[in-house]
């Protein structure tokens, strides 16, 4: 673990305070909004070490990105995602955890670890996405206000 700073300590104490998943550029900009002074890679290098320790959990992006979030729970945990507005759920997956240890033993491993996140769209956001809904959102004719496409 790295040594306790004042840059590193408002990089654990954002996290503390955000619940869903944030880039560590995002992070930095949200620091530096504050008034924080923390260089970006010290962002970079606390989140690693969070990482290493197990403190925050990781995920990647369709890019390849790394966003990150304190761990809500203790454990070895999966998470659930909405591709839409990013609403995380940290979810059990027994039979998940069941099939990585049977296919690692058919195939001669030991000490295997694995990530598992699902990835869909949440409730709300499905419902904003119906099409009842964009028809409930869009002005009337009589609306004097401007639509915006």
């Amino acid at each position: 673990m790295l040594r306790k700073t004042r840059q590193r300590s408002a990089v654990q104490d954002l996290l503390d305070r955000t619940e869903d998943f944030r880039s560590a550029q995002q992070l930095h900009e949200e620091l530096r909004a504050t008034g924080e002074t923390v260089g970006l890679a010290t962002v970079y290098r606390t989140l690693q070490s969070l990482s290493e320790a197990k403190a925050v959990d990781v995920l990647r992006t369709d890019d390849g990105e790394a966003l990150y979030r304190r761990c809500a729970g203790s454990g070895h945990h999966h998470h659930l995602v909405c591709k839409e507005c990013g609403r995380t759920v940290e979810i059990e997956g027994a039979p998940v955890e069941t099939w990585a240890r049977q296919v690692a033993q058919e195939n001669g491993f030991v000490d295997v670890d694995h990530v598992a996140e699902l990835f869909g769209t949440c409730a709300p956001c499905a419902e904003d996405d119906s099409p009842g809904a964009e028809a409930a959102a869009s002005p009337s004719a009589d609306d004097a206000a401007p639509h915006r496409a």
